[in-house]
């Protein structure tokens, strides 16, 4: 019914709870119900007496039918869900990887699972960023999936070029920015043989149009596309991604990363700079030289030429005194 629901409120108009109430044919005690559901998933809504509810500009809500069209040539994809709800979509590209699935895509409006790196949760109200995973299959094992971060940014980067999406650069190992503002994030997880076949969850959270009072909620810059100047769909985005993504894994699978990196290079939102790279209780501090082949952190410290790989690190600028 919340889908329903949103779908009436998505033109930004206002709408009485008694005209919701016969559309949707419930009473207009359960119409106030599903509306504070709407404000605990992040929604901004206006109710004013006499008048009804809105959202104010309206919701650019997710067209399933029209997804599934655009995607349904990609090679890989056996299915694609979108769901209004749901815990993680990492979550359930692994459990249908786990079934059996080939491949698929699945996205969701909200999460409530949703996670950044190192465990951090991903903020996004509903329909404000674009939250999604692939599932994929990798035949080569887990060790040949060094990069594989690196790769998934890549793809998103060409794509939002394309767009037109201006100055977007890429922070290792996994993160989108823009001016040093985080656009976007990549949480990979895996399961499966460290020889064999890996099924791969990969996980992307875009800002799209996020609330102002929750980017100043956060504790680091962000920005979304609508601040710089993207007015096409999530729909048409997200089909974008995908297809550009898809692209990126066909050619990781044949070459690894190498082939990728000077794509990479040419965005790295660090080159050249003094940077700190924590790891656990341990830091590094160096200029920040470009990355490996197979996707390691190239730092130039005060022993001289270091590579570290992934784990639990994390990279921000280092101004020395």
């Amino acid at each position: 019914m919340l889908d329903k629901l949103l779908q009436v409120l998505a033109d930004g108009a206002f709408h009485s709870g008694s005209a919701i109430g016969r559309e949707l044919g419930m009473s207009r005690s359960a119409v106030w119900k599903h509306m504070r559901r709407l404000e605990e998933l992040g929604v901004e809504l206006y109710s004013v007496k006499g008048r009804g509810y809105r959202i104010p500009g309206g919701l650019d809500l997710l067209d399933a039918t029209r997804l599934q069209a655009s995607l349904q040539d990609i090679p890989g994809l056996a299915e694609t869900e979108v769901v209004t709800e749901i815990d993680s979509t990492n979550v359930r590209a692994l459990e249908r990887l786990q079934q059996g699935v080939p491949g698929g895509l699945y996205v969701a409006e909200f999460q409530h699972g949703g996670r950044g790196r190192r465990g951090r949760q991903w903020l996004s109200p509903l329909a404000s960023s674009l939250c999604f995973s692939l599932a994929w299959r990798f035949n080569s094992g887990a060790a040949a999936l060094e990069g594989l971060s690196l790769a998934v940014g890549v793809a998103l980067q060409r794509a939002l070029r394309r767009l037109e999406v201006p100055d977007v650069c890429l922070k290792w190992p996994n993160d989108l920015l823009v001016d040093q503002a985080k656009l976007s994030g990549i949480l990979i997880e895996l399961s499966g043989d460290a020889a064999g076949e890996c099924q791969v969850a990969i996980g992307v959270g875009l800002n799209v149009r996020l609330p102002d009072a929750l980017l100043e909620e956060l504790d680091q810059p962000a920005t979304d596309l609508s601040r710089l100047g993207f007015t096409g769909s999530r729909t048409e985005l997200l089909a974008a991604l995908v297809a550009e993504l898809v692209t990126v894994l066909e050619s990781f699978e044949r070459g690894g990363f190498a082939p990728l990196r000077p794509d990479w290079e040419a965005v790295n939102a660090f080159a050249g700079r003094e940077v700190r790279l924590t790891s656990g209780s341990h830091s590094y501090e160096g200029v920040c030289v470009g990355v490996t082949d197979q996707g390691g952190l190239r730092l130039q410290t005060a022993a001289g030429e270091e590579v570290f790989h992934g784990g639990e690190m994390s990279v921000r600028i280092h101004e020395p005194a």
